[in-house]
């Protein structure tokens, strides 16, 4: 009988873990999922992606939140509506944003701010006197406003200033580097970026490494390596400020599966771990692996390669990144499916280069 009851709520948390993506079609918004059916058929005016299990969706020109069957769990009630973070949503009725509960209760409580904040990693800013601190899901100030900027949050991390020098917080509200930098970059493995003064360097638990000649970093990978550009070329540098690989290269993005796309003589091609170029440098711009392969650009398109470098789905595609980095929001494969554009229309591809359900208005990544 345990064992029945233990399958059961493993079911429920494999139903309760789907991702569903946002589409839009002939003017209506739905979901879709990754096995490549509508979880909720497009008919809303408009929607917001799924997001903590809940979609903001717009009906009869008032705002709600649906399920992933696409049952109104909270009616449609409110002038505007934002995503679910850790239980909770921002919403506006009659010019006045409140926050609120899964049932839809507004909840009581939250410090006084000039502005309400959506939650993000568990957290939400606040601002009181052109201060910013952090509450956390329960209202409470897990950092009191003392910053004069928290950057948005990122994999539970986010850039703080006070007086001009900057730092990074968590999600606790602690300061897991000093504001004393000119310049910081985003947290990785208790790592980081940054400017002192007229040196660049790495923090690394907490101790400044400067690196002399570096000017610029690029963004984290998959390995503990950064890129780092010295005079006019750029190399890879790891945890320690030491080159793993000299700068050599025209330009070059983050190491994925032991291979990172650099930039040879206006040509990308792939470096592994020891500075062997693996796939020659051929192609007009290229993307980090992920899942395997790599989006390559051939000059008319996009299309993507194996580890090999031979082409598995021809370049006849756009790849777009919203927010146009590697760490934030990568392009091509993701969890096996690579959002497209293609003759003005967007879709995800599968690795065999076929078409997930159709093509769509718009599509949004898949979210859980």
């Amino acid at each position: 009988m345990k064992k029945i009851f233990f399958l059961f709520l493993f079911s429920i948390q494999l139903i309760n873990a789907q991702e569903l993506a946002l589409v839009k079609k002939d003017g209506k918004f739905g979901l879709i999922t990754k096995e490549g059916t509508f979880a909720v058929e497009p008919k809303f005016d408009s929607a917001r992606d799924f997001s903590d299990g809940l979609a903001a969706v717009k009906e009869n020109g008032k705002w709600g939140y649906v399920d992933s069957k696409g049952t109104f769990v909270i009616p449609a009630a409110f002038d505007n509506a934002r995503d679910f973070n850790s239980g909770i949503a921002a919403i506006e009725k009659k010019s006045v944003w409140y926050y609120i509960n899964k049932q839809g209760e507004i909840l009581k409580g939250n410090p006084e701010s000039d502005k309400l904040f959506d939650f993000h990693y568990g957290i939400a800013f606040f601002r009181q006197a052109n201060k910013v601190g952090l509450i956390n899901n329960k209202l409470e100030i897990v950092l009191a406003p003392k910053y004069d900027v928290i950057r948005a949050f990122y994999k539970g991390y986010g850039r703080a200033a006070v007086n001009g020098k900057w730092g990074i917080v968590d999600a606790e509200g602690k300061e897991v580097v000093e504001a004393i930098y000119d310049e910081v970059g985003d947290y990785y493995n208790n790592t980081t970026w940054a400017k002192k003064g007229k040196d660049y360097g790495l923090v690394h638990n907490g101790q400044f490494i400067a690196i002399e000649g570096v000017t610029e970093f690029g963004a984290f990978g998959t390995q503990d390596l950064i890129a780092a550009k010295k005079g006019v070329k750029w190399g890879f540098i790891n945890f320690e400020g030491q080159w793993v690989l000299k700068p050599l290269f025209d330009k070059t993005k983050p190491f994925s599966n032991n291979l990172a796309p650099v930039r040879i003589r206006e040509k990308w091609g792939y470096t592994n771990l020891e500075g062997i170029c693996v796939v020659q440098p051929m192609f007009y711009d290229a993307e980090p692996f992920s899942d395997g392969l790599a989006a390559v650009n051939k000059g008319y398109g996009w299309g993507f390669i194996n580890e090999s470098g031979i082409v598995v789905i021809p370049a006849d595609y756009e790849i777009s990144a919203a927010f146009g980095s590697y760490m934030r929001e990568e392009k091509g494969f993701i969890g096996g499916l690579a959002r497209v554009k293609r003759n003005g229309k967007w879709g995800f591809l599968k690795p065999n280069g076929n078409i997930l359900i159709e093509w769509f208005q718009n599509a949004e990544l898949f979210q859980e």
